[in-house]
Protein backbone atom coordinates (compact mmCIF):
# COMPACT_ATOMS: atom_id res chain seq x y z
CA UNK A 1 0.00 0.00 0.00
CA UNK A 2 1.45 3.38 -1.02
CA UNK A 3 1.48 6.27 1.42
CA UNK A 4 0.00 9.61 0.19
CA UNK A 5 3.58 11.00 -0.07
CA UNK A 6 4.65 8.10 -2.31
CA UNK A 7 1.55 8.48 -4.48
CA UNK A 8 2.33 12.19 -4.83
CA UNK A 9 5.95 11.41 -5.87
CA UNK A 10 4.96 8.77 -8.43
CA UNK A 11 2.33 11.14 -9.80
CA UNK A 12 5.00 13.82 -10.12
CA UNK A 13 7.30 11.42 -12.01
CA UNK A 14 4.43 10.36 -14.28
CA UNK A 15 3.74 13.99 -15.22
CA UNK A 16 7.36 14.78 -16.06
CA UNK A 17 8.35 15.33 -19.68
CA UNK A 18 10.08 12.18 -20.95
CA UNK A 19 13.32 14.12 -21.43
CA UNK A 20 13.56 14.63 -17.65
CA UNK A 21 11.89 11.35 -16.67
CA UNK A 22 14.50 9.29 -18.56
CA UNK A 23 17.51 11.53 -17.94
CA UNK A 24 20.50 9.27 -17.10
CA UNK A 25 21.17 9.32 -13.34
CA UNK A 26 24.58 7.63 -13.25
CA UNK A 27 27.60 7.57 -15.58
CA UNK A 28 26.76 3.96 -16.48
CA UNK A 29 23.30 5.01 -17.74
CA UNK A 30 24.81 7.27 -20.41
CA UNK A 31 24.74 5.70 -23.86
CA UNK A 32 27.31 7.65 -25.84
CA UNK A 33 30.87 8.97 -25.87
CA UNK A 34 32.28 6.03 -23.92
CA UNK A 35 35.84 7.33 -24.40
CA UNK A 36 34.98 10.63 -22.68
CA UNK A 37 33.08 8.86 -19.89
CA UNK A 38 35.90 6.43 -19.17
CA UNK A 39 38.37 9.34 -18.98
CA UNK A 40 36.13 11.27 -16.55
CA UNK A 41 35.52 8.09 -14.54
CA UNK A 42 39.30 7.67 -14.25
CA UNK A 43 39.69 11.29 -13.09
CA UNK A 44 37.07 10.70 -10.38
CA UNK A 45 38.44 7.34 -9.18
CA UNK A 46 41.95 8.77 -8.91
CA UNK A 47 40.55 11.94 -7.29
CA UNK A 48 42.25 14.12 -9.89
CA UNK A 49 39.32 15.88 -11.56
CA UNK A 50 40.57 18.90 -13.56
CA UNK A 51 38.46 21.87 -14.64
CA UNK A 52 36.25 20.65 -17.46
CA UNK A 53 34.94 22.27 -20.62
CA UNK A 54 32.24 20.20 -22.34
CA UNK A 55 31.08 21.45 -25.73
CA UNK A 56 29.00 20.21 -28.65
CA UNK A 57 25.52 20.49 -30.15
CA UNK A 58 22.40 20.37 -27.93
CA UNK A 59 20.96 17.05 -26.72
CA UNK A 60 24.24 15.11 -26.80
CA UNK A 61 24.50 14.48 -23.03
CA UNK A 62 26.79 17.26 -21.73
CA UNK A 63 24.66 18.34 -18.78
CA UNK A 64 23.61 14.75 -18.02
CA UNK A 65 27.29 13.72 -17.89
CA UNK A 66 28.35 16.35 -15.37
CA UNK A 67 25.23 15.90 -13.21
CA UNK A 68 25.87 12.13 -13.12
CA UNK A 69 29.48 12.89 -12.10
CA UNK A 70 28.29 15.21 -9.34
CA UNK A 71 25.87 12.54 -8.06
CA UNK A 72 28.73 10.05 -7.98
CA UNK A 73 31.06 12.47 -6.19
CA UNK A 74 28.66 13.71 -3.49
CA UNK A 75 26.01 12.07 -1.34
CA UNK A 76 22.46 13.45 -1.55
CA UNK A 77 22.65 15.44 1.67
CA UNK A 78 25.91 17.21 0.80
CA UNK A 79 24.95 17.84 -2.83
CA UNK A 80 23.41 21.26 -2.08
CA UNK A 81 26.40 22.57 -0.16
CA UNK A 82 29.05 21.18 -2.54
CA UNK A 83 27.57 21.88 -5.98
CA UNK A 84 26.63 25.25 -7.45
CA UNK A 85 24.79 25.03 -10.75
CA UNK A 86 24.15 28.16 -12.79
CA UNK A 87 22.32 28.28 -16.10
CA UNK A 88 22.13 30.96 -18.79
CA UNK A 89 18.64 31.73 -17.51
CA UNK A 90 20.27 32.95 -14.29
CA UNK A 91 21.87 36.35 -14.45
CA UNK A 92 25.46 35.72 -15.47
CA UNK A 93 27.13 39.06 -15.79
CA UNK A 94 30.30 40.09 -14.00
CA UNK A 95 28.40 40.69 -10.72
CA UNK A 96 27.48 37.00 -10.46
CA UNK A 97 31.14 35.98 -10.94
CA UNK A 98 32.22 38.45 -8.26
CA UNK A 99 29.28 37.62 -5.97
CA UNK A 100 27.77 34.10 -5.60
CA UNK A 101 30.49 32.25 -7.59
CA UNK A 102 33.34 33.95 -5.74
CA UNK A 103 31.78 33.47 -2.30
CA UNK A 104 30.89 29.82 -3.04
CA UNK A 105 34.41 29.05 -4.31
CA UNK A 106 36.23 30.90 -1.55
CA UNK A 107 34.44 29.28 1.43
CA UNK A 108 36.32 26.20 2.50
CA UNK A 109 34.64 22.88 3.18
CA UNK A 110 34.86 22.12 6.89
CA UNK A 111 34.83 18.49 8.05
CA UNK A 112 34.61 17.30 4.44
CA UNK A 113 37.51 16.30 2.31
CA UNK A 114 37.44 16.85 -1.45
CA UNK A 115 36.51 19.81 -3.56
CA UNK A 116 33.39 21.79 -4.44
CA UNK A 117 31.97 21.80 -7.96
CA UNK A 118 30.72 24.83 -9.90
CA UNK A 119 28.71 23.94 -13.03
CA UNK A 120 28.20 26.79 -15.51
CA UNK A 121 25.73 25.55 -18.10
CA UNK A 122 25.46 27.42 -21.42
CA UNK A 123 28.67 29.28 -20.65
CA UNK A 124 28.79 30.67 -24.20
CA UNK A 125 26.04 33.10 -23.11
CA UNK A 126 28.38 34.70 -20.55
CA UNK A 127 29.60 38.19 -21.30
CA UNK A 128 33.24 38.84 -22.18
CA UNK A 129 33.80 40.71 -18.91
CA UNK A 130 32.32 37.87 -16.86
CA UNK A 131 34.56 35.34 -18.62
CA UNK A 132 37.62 37.50 -17.96
CA UNK A 133 36.68 37.83 -14.28
CA UNK A 134 36.10 34.08 -14.09
CA UNK A 135 39.60 33.14 -15.19
CA UNK A 136 41.09 34.77 -12.10
CA UNK A 137 38.56 33.04 -9.82
CA UNK A 138 39.35 29.66 -11.41
CA UNK A 139 43.07 30.17 -10.83
CA UNK A 140 42.76 31.43 -7.29
CA UNK A 141 40.50 28.70 -5.92
CA UNK A 142 41.71 25.61 -7.79
CA UNK A 143 42.74 24.15 -4.43
CA UNK A 144 39.19 23.54 -3.18
CA UNK A 145 36.90 24.16 -6.18
CA UNK A 146 36.54 22.63 -9.65
CA UNK A 147 34.75 24.41 -12.47
CA UNK A 148 32.84 22.75 -15.28
CA UNK A 149 31.82 24.92 -18.23
CA UNK A 150 29.24 23.62 -20.71
CA UNK A 151 28.60 25.30 -24.05
CA UNK A 152 27.39 24.72 -27.60
CA UNK A 153 29.93 26.92 -29.36
CA UNK A 154 33.56 26.69 -28.33
CA UNK A 155 34.40 29.86 -30.27
CA UNK A 156 32.30 31.92 -27.81
CA UNK A 157 34.59 30.95 -24.90
CA UNK A 158 37.68 33.13 -24.54
CA UNK A 159 41.01 31.32 -25.17
CA UNK A 160 42.23 32.11 -21.63
CA UNK A 161 39.37 30.05 -20.17
CA UNK A 162 39.81 27.27 -22.73
CA UNK A 163 43.45 26.82 -21.75
CA UNK A 164 42.54 26.42 -18.07
CA UNK A 165 40.18 23.52 -18.75
CA UNK A 166 40.36 20.00 -20.11
CA UNK A 167 38.16 20.05 -23.22
CA UNK A 168 35.80 17.30 -24.33
CA UNK A 169 33.75 17.49 -27.52
CA UNK A 170 30.35 15.77 -27.51
CA UNK A 171 29.52 14.86 -31.10
CA UNK A 172 25.90 14.32 -32.29
CA UNK A 173 24.65 10.83 -31.43
CA UNK A 174 24.67 8.11 -34.09
CA UNK A 175 21.41 6.29 -34.98
CA UNK A 176 22.92 3.03 -33.59
CA UNK A 177 23.15 4.67 -30.15
CA UNK A 178 19.82 6.48 -30.29
CA UNK A 179 17.56 3.59 -31.38
CA UNK A 180 18.14 1.32 -28.33
CA UNK A 181 17.50 4.23 -25.94
CA UNK A 182 14.35 5.24 -27.82
CA UNK A 183 13.19 1.61 -27.77
CA UNK A 184 13.68 1.57 -23.99
CA UNK A 185 11.41 4.64 -23.60
CA UNK A 186 8.87 3.23 -26.12
CA UNK A 187 8.68 0.00 -24.15
CA UNK A 188 8.35 1.76 -20.79
CA UNK A 189 5.63 4.12 -22.07
CA UNK A 190 3.92 1.47 -24.26
CA UNK A 191 4.02 3.66 -27.38
CA UNK A 192 2.83 2.31 -30.71
CA UNK A 193 5.69 3.01 -33.15
CA UNK A 194 6.05 1.78 -36.71
CA UNK A 195 9.43 1.10 -38.33
CA UNK A 196 9.23 4.14 -40.63
CA UNK A 197 8.15 6.21 -37.60
CA UNK A 198 11.37 5.26 -35.80
CA UNK A 199 13.41 6.15 -38.90
CA UNK A 200 11.68 9.53 -39.15
CA UNK A 201 12.40 10.23 -35.45
CA UNK A 202 16.10 9.52 -35.89
CA UNK A 203 16.31 11.49 -39.16
CA UNK A 204 14.53 14.60 -37.87
CA UNK A 205 16.40 14.74 -34.55
CA UNK A 206 19.79 14.61 -36.36
CA UNK A 207 21.77 13.34 -33.38
CA UNK A 208 19.91 15.31 -30.69
CA UNK A 209 18.49 12.88 -28.12
CA UNK A 210 16.41 15.55 -26.41
CA UNK A 211 14.73 16.52 -29.65
CA UNK A 212 14.03 12.85 -30.49
CA UNK A 213 12.29 12.28 -27.14
CA UNK A 214 10.30 15.51 -27.41
CA UNK A 215 9.08 14.61 -30.91
CA UNK A 216 8.23 11.08 -29.73
CA UNK A 217 6.21 12.37 -26.77
CA UNK A 218 4.33 15.08 -28.67
CA UNK A 219 3.52 12.76 -31.62
CA UNK A 220 2.31 10.07 -29.23
CA UNK A 221 0.07 12.54 -27.40
CA UNK A 222 -1.30 14.13 -30.56
CA UNK A 223 -1.93 11.02 -32.66
CA UNK A 224 -1.61 7.98 -30.37
CA UNK A 225 0.44 6.22 -33.07
CA UNK A 226 3.94 7.15 -34.22
CA UNK A 227 4.39 6.68 -37.98
CA UNK A 228 6.43 8.61 -40.54
CA UNK A 229 3.40 10.72 -41.51
CA UNK A 230 2.40 11.59 -37.94
CA UNK A 231 5.99 12.49 -36.98
CA UNK A 232 6.38 14.82 -39.99
CA UNK A 233 2.91 16.32 -39.43
CA UNK A 234 3.56 16.91 -35.73
CA UNK A 235 6.88 18.70 -36.32
CA UNK A 236 5.53 20.61 -39.35
CA UNK A 237 8.35 19.22 -41.45
CA UNK A 238 7.70 18.63 -45.18
CA UNK A 239 7.15 15.00 -46.20
CA UNK A 240 9.42 13.44 -48.83
CA UNK A 241 6.41 13.23 -51.17
CA UNK A 242 5.76 16.98 -50.67
CA UNK A 243 9.38 17.78 -51.56
CA UNK A 244 9.15 15.56 -54.64
CA UNK A 245 6.00 17.44 -55.73
CA UNK A 246 7.59 20.84 -55.12
CA UNK A 247 10.64 19.91 -57.20
CA UNK A 248 8.47 18.50 -59.94
CA UNK A 249 6.48 21.73 -60.13
CA UNK A 250 9.59 23.94 -60.07
CA UNK A 251 11.34 22.02 -62.85
CA UNK A 252 8.39 21.03 -65.06
CA UNK A 253 5.67 23.69 -64.68
CA UNK A 254 5.63 27.32 -65.73
CA UNK A 255 6.43 29.91 -63.05
CA UNK A 256 2.85 30.96 -62.17
CA UNK A 257 1.54 27.39 -61.79
CA UNK A 258 4.57 26.33 -59.71
CA UNK A 259 4.24 29.37 -57.43
CA UNK A 260 0.49 28.88 -56.94
CA UNK A 261 0.81 25.13 -56.22
CA UNK A 262 3.66 25.57 -53.74
CA UNK A 263 1.87 28.40 -51.93
CA UNK A 264 -1.27 26.24 -51.63
CA UNK A 265 0.77 23.32 -50.25
CA UNK A 266 2.61 25.59 -47.80
CA UNK A 267 -0.65 27.07 -46.50
CA UNK A 268 -2.40 23.70 -46.31
CA UNK A 269 0.36 21.96 -44.35
CA UNK A 270 1.85 24.97 -42.56
CA UNK A 271 5.33 24.42 -43.99
CA UNK A 272 8.21 26.82 -43.45
CA UNK A 273 10.26 27.81 -46.50
CA UNK A 274 13.45 27.23 -44.50
CA UNK A 275 12.55 23.54 -43.99
CA UNK A 276 11.63 23.13 -47.67
CA UNK A 277 14.96 24.71 -48.64
CA UNK A 278 16.94 22.36 -46.36
CA UNK A 279 15.27 19.28 -47.88
CA UNK A 280 15.70 20.53 -51.46
CA UNK A 281 19.37 21.21 -50.76
CA UNK A 282 19.91 17.51 -49.96
CA UNK A 283 18.12 16.62 -53.18
CA UNK A 284 20.30 18.93 -55.31
CA UNK A 285 23.37 17.04 -54.06
CA UNK A 286 21.86 13.72 -55.08
CA UNK A 287 20.65 14.61 -58.58
CA UNK A 288 23.07 14.42 -61.45
CA UNK A 289 23.20 18.07 -62.55
CA UNK A 290 26.15 19.34 -64.64
CA UNK A 291 28.66 20.72 -62.12
CA UNK A 292 28.57 24.37 -63.31
CA UNK A 293 24.77 24.39 -63.05
CA UNK A 294 24.80 22.75 -59.62
CA UNK A 295 27.27 25.37 -58.32
CA UNK A 296 25.06 28.18 -59.66
CA UNK A 297 21.95 26.66 -58.02
CA UNK A 298 23.61 26.04 -54.65
CA UNK A 299 24.91 29.63 -54.55
CA UNK A 300 21.40 30.95 -55.20
CA UNK A 301 19.97 28.68 -52.48
CA UNK A 302 22.63 29.82 -50.00
CA UNK A 303 21.67 33.45 -50.69
CA UNK A 304 17.98 32.69 -50.13
CA UNK A 305 18.76 30.85 -46.88
CA UNK A 306 20.77 33.82 -45.62
CA UNK A 307 18.03 36.27 -46.56
CA UNK A 308 15.44 34.13 -44.74
CA UNK A 309 17.59 34.11 -41.60
CA UNK A 310 17.53 37.92 -41.42
CA UNK A 311 13.73 37.96 -41.61
CA UNK A 312 12.70 38.76 -45.18
CA UNK A 313 9.36 38.12 -46.88
CA UNK A 314 8.83 34.38 -47.50
CA UNK A 315 6.70 34.95 -50.64
CA UNK A 316 9.43 36.95 -52.35
CA UNK A 317 12.09 34.41 -51.37
CA UNK A 318 9.90 31.58 -52.68
CA UNK A 319 9.63 33.39 -56.01
CA UNK A 320 13.42 33.70 -56.02
CA UNK A 321 13.80 29.96 -55.33
CA UNK A 322 11.43 29.00 -58.16
CA UNK A 323 13.21 31.45 -60.47
CA UNK A 324 16.59 29.86 -59.63
CA UNK A 325 15.27 26.40 -60.54
CA UNK A 326 13.61 27.63 -63.74
CA UNK A 327 16.86 29.32 -64.84
CA UNK A 328 18.64 26.02 -64.10
CA UNK A 329 16.10 24.13 -66.19
CA UNK A 330 16.54 26.50 -69.14
CA UNK A 331 20.35 26.18 -68.88
CA UNK A 332 20.13 22.37 -68.94
CA UNK A 333 17.80 22.46 -71.94
CA UNK A 334 20.05 24.90 -73.84
CA UNK A 335 23.15 22.78 -73.08
CA UNK A 336 21.40 19.61 -74.20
Amino acid sequence: METPAQTHTTGKIRNLPWVEKYRPQTLNDLISHQDILSTIQKFISEDRLPHLLLYGPPGTGKTSTILACAKQLYKDKEFGSMVLELNASDDRGIDIVRGPILSFASTRTIFKKGFKLVILDEADAMTQDAQNALRRVIEKFTENTRFCLICNYLSKIIPALQSRCTRFRFAPLTPELMVPRLEHVIEAEKVDVSEDGMKALVTLSSGDMRRALNILQSTNMAFGKVTEDTVYTCTGHPLKSDIANILDWMLNQDFTTAYRNIMELKTLKGLALHDILTEIHLFVHRVDFPSSIRVHLLTKMADIEYRLSVGTNEKIQLSSLIAAFQVTRDLIVSQA
